[in-house]
């Protein structure tokens, strides 16, 4: 069956994401089993917020198939799923720790994102060659050695 969903917003490396739009599409299957149902989730949902690297507004395109199992009269805990309570499944609550699950380590703005200049702090994404190389300072600690080359 289509029904919507709204994952919500996550708080990811000091960064909020939303869903965009809040609520989204998405395909529910439930089959019934011996002892229960085994239940089916597909969505994408667009996430929108701030790039991990160069802090520019960025979104990713996550897809979601997550897949759950209910059978409670078996007797096996492990076959009960947390997201049905008295015969309800809990819909938001399982898509958004399923949407969660299907998070990328990094939040980009694109694939190939340079970052910030670690000196200027100005994006390197649309830099020319050679813009941000900055003469370094030289390491303190190494002082000692520098006076062995004068």
């Amino acid at each position: 069956m289509d029904v919507k969903v709204e994952p919500g917003g996550f708080s990811f490396g000091g960064e909020t994401y939303t869903a965009v739009p809040a609520a989204v599409p998405a395909r529910l299957d439930v089959s019934r089993t011996l002892a229960g149902h085994a239940l089916r989730l597909r969505f994408e949902a667009i996430l929108a917020g701030a790039c991990m690297r160069c802090l520019e507004a960025a979104e990713v395109v996550v897809a979601v198939d997550a897949r759950e199992v209910s059978q409670p009269t078996s007797g096996d805990e492990e076959l009960e799923s947390p997201y049905v309570q008295g015969g309800e499944l809990a819909l938001a609550s399982w898509a958004r720790d399923a949407l969660a699950l299907a998070l990328p380590a990094q939040f980009l703005c694109r694939d190939d994102c340079a970052g910030l200049c670690p000196v200027c702090g100005d994006s390197l994404n649309d830099a020319r060659p050679g813009e941000h190389d900055h003469p370094r300072p030289a390491d303190p600690r190494l002082a000692k050695l520098s006076e062995l080359l004068d």
